[in-house]
């Protein structure tokens, strides 16, 4: 069987790490794969979302069963480089760990799923079906790769989902949403010695704060797995002087939604709060800044025994079947799937790596997973 050698395998995971694709840049390794992936004769299409931000996408095989392959080309922050031990975009192997942005989360995965796909090309093993690749920019901010993939019907046909997040110890098959809000109150500006002469934003917008988290956190509904709904306020700022009456306050909310309590609902409360307040002599207004549905799917599904077979194949241990409080490009990918949908979000790495200071993958599960989604891909189609 012909295979990529290990330090080809290598060297494509420290070429994507030193690309610094932190929220931004994401055509840099869009190009670069772009380049692999037609290397082994595998055509593919670069999206373009917004400047110099893109997604890439390309197909092997024909007809169903469609398996999307997903791994997101962005990552977060290095923050303070001198934190870090090494390079943060300088691939550096230590004791058998792979050192740098991105190394679990999730340039490792993206990797992985792509030399697969290339192997099974070179191997000519794909004989039913289609392998999808969908690299998508901005899933660490506001996932907009993902919703122009599901705008452009990218997402519509496919039978099954793998992301590549980093969690090696667990098969992820439900995760919450998440919704991020911008509340802002206006008031009127007065001296502190005559509060009457103005209007207090600050005020008007700790009673809305209130007023929410009241209903919010009160509220019995609970998914089985995915436990309740969670809101959060998780910025304030208001007023600019000690001894004068802000005129105005913006507090910034998430939430983190279940399939019982959805984004719909959400936004609903959060409006007729406003609604309720401005009835007075409030000034409230909300705005959406980003809204992405929970993603609940079975824990039996096909692609979720197969991985879980696999994991222990590969690993010894069979790895855990979980739900995340997080949320993936998933969200986007999978609007309007049922609960029979088949989607994991399983790789290389550990969850807790993700966005630390020396962040590191473990060599030796990288390369095996390269081998693992070969072979879950082309069981899954098999057995479909």
């Amino acid at each position: 069987m012909k295979r990529l050698t290990i330090e080809e395998k290598l060297n494509i995971l420290k070429d994507l790490v030193a690309f610094k694709t932190v929220n931004d840049n994401e055509i840099l390794v869009a190009d670069y794969l772009s380049k692999l992936l037609d290397k082994y004769g595998i055509s593919s299409k670069i999206i373009e979302v917004s400047p110099r931000r893109v997604n890439l996408t390309a197909e092997i095989g024909s007809g169903h069963p469609i398996v999307a392959l997903s791994g997101h080309m962005d990552v977060v922050s290095e923050g303070d480089e001198s934190l870090w031990d090494t390079d943060p975009f300088v691939l550096t192997e230590k004791e058998g760990k792979l050192y740098g942005r991105g190394a679990s989360d999730m340039k490792s995965g993206l990797a992985a799923l792509i030399i697969a796909m290339i192997e099974i090309k070179m191997n000519n093993l794909l004989k039913k079906g289609t392998i999808r690749l969908m690299a998508t920019t901005g899933e660490e901010v506001g996932e907009a790769g993902s919703q122009k993939y599901y705008d452009e019907g990218y997402s519509n046909d496919i039978d099954a989902l793998i992301i590549a997040e980093p969690s090696e110890d667990n098969i992820i098959y439900a995760h919450k949403g998440s919704m991020n809000f911008k509340i802002i109150s206006t008031g009127k500006a007065s001296h502190s010695s005559m509060p009457e002469l103005g209007y207090n934003a600050i005020d008007q917008l700790m009673t809305y704060l209130t007023n929410a988290n009241n209903i919010f956190r009160n509220d019995d509904r609970e998914n089985s797995e995915l436990g309740k709904l969670v809101m959060n306020t998780t910025i304030f700022n208001g007023g600019n002087q000690v001894n004068s009456i802000p005129e105005q306050a913006i507090a910034e909310l998430n939430v983190r939604t279940i399939p019982e309590f959805d984004n719909l609902e959400v936004e609903s409360i959060l409006k007729k709060l406003a609604d309720v307040q401005n009835k007075e002599r409030h000034q409230i207004d909300v705005d959406i800044t980003m809204s992405l549905n929970s993603v609940f799917t079975k824990s039996d599904s096909l692609l979720v025994r197969l991985a879980q077979e696999l994991g222990k194949e590969y690993f010894k241990e069979k790895p855990g079947i979980k739900t995340s409080p997080g949320v993936t490009d998933a969200a986007n990918l999978l609007k309007n799937k049922g609960e029979d949908f088949n989607f994991i979000f399983y790789g290389p790495g550990l969850t807790k790596m993700a966005h630390q200071v020396n962040e590191y993958v473990e060599k030796d599960v990288y390369i095996k997973f390269i081998d693992l989604y070969q072979n879950l891909i082309l069981r899954y189609i098999k057995n479909f």
